[in-house]
Parts: C-alpha cells; sequence; structure tokens
C-alpha cells in the first residue's frame, strides 16, 4: 500500500524535475541557436537531446526512453567538466533524479495505477 503523501511527493518531484531539465534545456538550446557558429554547434545538439529527453520524460509511455536519453547528455557533460577541473556536481544531482524517476515508473497515467513507490 502506498501513502499518499508519498505518491504526491514523487508526483511533484517527477514534474518538477521534468520540467525544471526541459526548460533548462530550451534555454541552453536558445543561446546556442542565437550563435550557431564556432563552438555552439554541439552545444546546440546536446540541448536539443536534453529537451527531448526530458520531453519524453514527462510523458507516462516513454519515461524510460526519455531517462536514458537524459542519462545520455548528463553523465558525459559532467565527466567533460570534471577534466576541465569543473565541479558540476548539479548533473550528478539530475542524473540521480532520472535514474530515481525511470526505476519507479511515471508518476501519472495508465502506468501508475500500480504505483510502485512504496511507503
Amino acid at each position: 500500500m502506498v501513502v499518499p503523501s508519498v505518491r504526491r511527493g514523487f508526483m511533484l518531484f517527477h514534474a518538477v524535475l521534468g520540467l525544471g531539465l526541459l526548460a533548462m534545456s530550451l534555454q541552453a538550446l536558445a543561446h546556442a541557436l542565437r550563435s550557431l557558429h564556432g563552438d555552439h554547434a554541439h552545444l546546440a545538439f546536446v540541448a536539443g537531446l536534453e529537451a527531448a529527453g526530458a520531453v519524453l520524460l514527462l510523458i507516462p509511455r516513454t519515461v524510460r526512453w526519455g531517462g536514458v536519453a537524459l542519462l545520455v547528455v548528463l553523465l558525459p557533460g559532467f565527466v567533460v567538466h570534471l577534466t576541465r577541473g569543473e565541479w558540476e556536481l548539479q548533473l550528478l544531482i539530475y542524473a540521480a533524479g532520472v535514474w530515481f524517476v525511470m526505476v519507479h515508473g511515471p508518476a501519472w497515467g495508465g502506468a501508475a495505477a500500480q504505483p510502485a513507490v512504496a511507503a
């Protein structure tokens, strides 16, 4: 049995994570597209993939696909920044949240009828 407050908390976490990642990736994509020359071309690709992953994370049937797309961006991004001496720990935090949502499944929709979150 799932405690309703735990389920609501997970739904809020899922929504905030997905919408937050989507907003940040769209902001990065807009920046990259404004200055597409030079080294911003790769940023446009990465931000586009991240935005697509965030959208898929919010759709119940595609939570896992969206999570994989986001992890493909977030984890290598952390490693690249680390090799440059930059501690972008927020990328690991986002990746942990994405993994958590992937493991527990969608917070809403038909697949959420049998919740995987236990109290």
